[in-house]
């Protein structure tokens, strides 16, 4: 279905029924990365997966306001009410777990918990996010210079996904093949708006947040590890899991553990 809130169309899907679960991709996904968790989740759920601003079916506006990290989890609360959901777990991968941690700091009363995967709560410093506000500048015009064929083609070589090199051949050209659907503009903005380097930082804020938190790494993402471990020293309420031969994206790489993780922390809330 489509949903309209702020001059944008957000594209969403729902299977199941039951408390509401949203789930949130990361730069370059859509909603069908979710595919394999979703069968896992819906005989328990009711599970809303969206299309994050310059991704999937959603818009990709020129305006790159609209990209804006806390814009467009005001807009996921406009959503939710248009949906008549009070109150969801949030589950956010990447970009996408930014966004599900951006809104719980912005929106509390409307989470009933947080599950982070591969996920942080931005820089910490001005020069780090001016740094890489840079970079991300630069990537975002290379995208729209060298189009997505050259773009995908690096992005796949990057060692954040290198253990994605170890999926069936089969596999690894349906994720291509969703990566380069993509909008370049879309995909462009959404790293001025909404990279690391633009969204505020949540670190100082983490001991505010009272919700039940799940934090979710592969072994072979030792950077988003000593993330993830630093952020469970601030957070009041937090578990934290690391999924063993798994890199950044384990919902891709091994959804049925993914998906059994995800379950078993929902059913003990």
């Amino acid at each position: 279905m489509i949903i309209t809130v702020n001059e944008v169309n957000y594209h969403v899907s729902v299977a199941g029924n039951g408390t509401p679960l949203l789930l949130l991709h990361g730069f370059t996904g859509d909603i069908t990365t979710w595919n394999n968790v979703v069968q896992h989740l819906k005989g328990t759920y009711k599970v809303i997966s969206i299309d994050i601003i310059g991704h999937g079916n959603t818009d990709s506006p020129n305006d790159i306001d609209k990209y804006d990290i806390e814009r467009v989890a005001h807009d996921l609360m406009l959503i939710m009410d248009k949906m008549s959901i009070e109150k969801a777990h949030m589950l956010g991968y990447s970009m996408g777990g930014r966004l599900a941690l951006s809104f719980a700091m912005i929106f509390p009363k409307k989470v009933i918990s947080l599950i982070l995967e591969s996920a942080s709560p931005g820089l910490k410093t001005v020069k780090d996010r001016e740094k890489r506000k840079q970079s991300d500048a630069l990537l975002a015009m290379m995208i729209e210079d060298k189009g997505m064929g050259e773009f995908v083609n690096y992005w796949e070589e990057i060692p954040l996904f290198s253990t994605q090199q170890q999926l069936p051949e089969e596999k690894q050209k349906q994720i291509r093949t969703q990566r380069l659907a993509n909008s370049p503009s879309g995909l462009a903005n959404s790293l001025r708006g909404m990279g690391t380097g633009s969204q505020p930082s949540w670190w100082d804020k983490l001991g505010e947040l009272d919700k039940p938190v799940k934090l979710i790494c592969g072994e072979a993402d030792g950077k988003f590890c000593e993330i993830a471990k630093e952020m469970q020293k601030k957070l009041p309420n937090c578990q934290f899991t690391v999924v063993q031969r798994a890199g950044h994206a384990i919902h891709v790489e091994d959804p049925e553990i993914f998906g059994t993780i995800v379950r078993e922390f929902l059913s003990a809330i």
